[in-house]
């Protein structure tokens, strides 16, 4: 399993922008599913977007959909989410996920409990 690291993260008005990074150290391929997922307290984990980092495979929840954008930095084995547009209801602890595929499809629901997870960082949107 890859070591997750996530930065960024913190607390901004509706409608502003911030950007979570997560640096993947221990790779042994370059065929990865990523994503991100967001949690509050009392709720199941949801996802957020997710990425395959040895193609172009994007996907995101329809709750992001237009607002976020996941993309990946191979020169700085870093994958990024760029959340713009943020809303109250966007606030939430949110984690980074991996898993080795070579199947180049990433969908959300193939994520669980048992691959990679990042540490988590908060992110708080005040209205």
């Amino acid at each position: 399993q890859v070591h997750l690291v996530e930065s960024g993260g913190g607390s901004v008005q509706a409608g502003g922008s911030l950007t979570l990074s997560c640096a993947v150290s221990g790779a042994t391929s370059n065929y990865y599913c990523m994503a991100w997922f967001r949690q509050v307290p009392g709720k199941e984990r949801e996802g957020v977007a997710s990425i395959y980092t040895g193609g172009d495979y994007t996907s995101y929840a329809d709750s992001v959909k237009g607002r976020f954008t996941v993309s990946q930095d191979n020169a700085k084995n870093t994958v990024v989410l760029q959340m713009n547009s943020l809303k109250p209801e966007d606030t939430a602890m949110y984690y980074c996920v991996a898993f080795s595929s070579r199947g180049g499809v990433c969908r959300l629901s193939f994520f669980a409990a048992g691959h990679s997870w990042s540490q988590g960082t908060q992110v708080t949107v005040s209205s």
